[in-house]
C-alpha cells in the first residue's frame, strides 16, 4: 500500500500499526474489536466467577475451584469491542492561507509546493490517526467542514479502508468561512454511537468563545471523548509583519488597514496566548484533551512527541 498518495511517507504506516489510541473510556461497541468493553465477553481477561447455572459454556467452569470447595462456579472475562473514531478536519478557507511571501521551502513542505504547512500537517495527522484506527479495527468516519459537512465518507473498518481515507483528504479542498458550531449543528453531522472525536483546525471562531462552548457541548451530548487538536502557522505564532499594511480576513476577504507596531505584536500574542489558555482550560474543564501544533513541527515530532506525550497515542 501507498503512503497515503502524497501525504504520508511509505515508511510511515509501519510505525503508526505499531500504536494505539489512547481512549480514556472503556467502550461499547457493537462489533467485535480489541478495546476494553464494560460488558463481559470473550476475552483472554478475567473478570469475575459466577455460580454455574446449566447451559452454562463447560470451557469456563472452574474445575479447581470445585475441587477445592465442591461449589460449580465459571469465570468470566471482559468483552473487547470496537471503538468508534470520528475525525473533523477543518478545511475553511483560514486553513490554506499561506501567509510567508518567502520562496524557501519550509520543513512541512520540503518540495517548495507552496501549499499551506497548516493545512498538509491537518491532513497528515487526520491520516495518521485514522490509520491507527483502521489498524487497531476500530471503526472510522471522517468529514471535511467549514460552516457545514463539505465531504465525508462512510464508515470504514479494517486497513483495507485505508486507500479510501488517504484519497479523501488528499483530494480535500479548502474554501469558505469556518464554524465549528454551525457545521455540527447539521443534522447527521454528529457522531451516532459514544466515541473518540479528533477536531484538526486552526479554531479561529467567528463566533468566538460562545461558538466553541456550543460546539463542545453539542460533542459531549453524544458520549465523545473530544481530542482539540489546535494547528498554528508559524506565522501565527510568531508575526514578524511591521509597517503600514492591511490585513485581510482569508475567509471573509474584509480587510483593514493596520500600522504594525511591535506594541501592537506584543498585544497580538498577549491576546492569542489569552485564547489558547481558554482552549486549554475549557477542555480540561469538560474532561477534553487539547494539544496546539505549530505547522512546521516535522510529523514525527507532532505524534511521538505532542501526542504522545499528552497520553493521547500510546505504542
Amino acid at each position: 500500500m501507498s503512503g497515503g498518495g502524497h501525504l504520508l511517507p511509505p515508511e510511515w504506516l509501519p510505525r503508526l500499526e505499531r500504536l494505539s489510541l489512547d481512549a480514556k473510556r472503556r467502550v461499547a461497541g457493537t462489533l467485535q474489536g480489541k478495546r476494553r468493553s464494560r460488558r463481559l465477553g470473550s476475552s483472554l481477561e478475567f473478570a469475575d466467577y459466577r455460580v454455574y447455572a446449566p447451559g452454562d459454556d463447560v470451557r469456563r467452569f472452574d474445575w479447581g475451584v470445585y475441587s477445592r470447595t465442591g461449589k460449580a462456579f465459571v469465570r468470566q472475562f471482559m468483552d473487547e469491542q470496537e471503538l468508534t473514531v470520528s475525525l473533523f478536519v477543518d478545511c475553511s478557507a483560514s486553513m490554506g492561507a499561506v501567509m510567508s511571501s518567502s520562496s524557501e521551502p519550509s520543513a512541512a513542505d520540503p518540495a517548495g509546493t507552496k501549499e499551506s504547512p497548516k493545512w498538509l500537517l491537518a491532513r497528515q495527522l487526520a491520516a495518521s490517526i485514522g490509520y491507527m484506527a483502521l489498524s487497531s479495527y476500530d471503526r472510522l468516519q471522517i468529514a471535511c467542514y467549514s460552516r457545514s459537512i463539505n465531504a465525508r465518507l462512510p464508515i470504514m473498518r479494517g486497513k483495507g479502508s485505508a486507500h479510501r481515507l488517504f484519497s479523501f483528504l488528499q483530494g480535500a479542498e479548502t474554501g469558505g468561512e469556518g464554524s465549528l458550531g454551525a457545521a455540527l449543528a447539521v443534522p447527521g453531522a454528529l457522531p451516532r454511537q459514544p466515541g473518540m472525536t479528533w477536531v484538526f483546525s486552526d479554531f479561529w471562531l467567528e463566533g468566538g468563545e460562545e461558538e466553541l462552548f456550543r460546539a463542545l457541548s453539542l460533542l459531549s451530548g453524544t458520549g465523545q471523548e473530544v481530542v482539540l487538536v489546535h494547528v498554528l502557522s508559524r506565522e501565527e505564532l510568531e508575526p514578524k509583519l511591521t509597517g503600514d499594511l492591511r490585513l485581510v480576513d482569508s475567509e471573509t476577504m474584509s480587510g483593514k488597514e493596520v500600522a504594525l507596531t511591535g506594541k501592537v505584536l506584543d498585544a497580538y500574542k498577549e491576546e492569542l496566548e489569552r485564547y489558547r489558555t481558554m482552549l486549554s482550560r475549557v477542555c480540561a474543564e469538560r474532561g477534553m484533551s487539547y494539544v496546539l501544533i505549530p505547522a512546521d513541527m516535522p510529523l514525527t515530532d507532532a505524534m511521538f512527541g505532542v501526542l504522545a506525550g499528552a497520553g493521547l497515542v500510546t505504542g
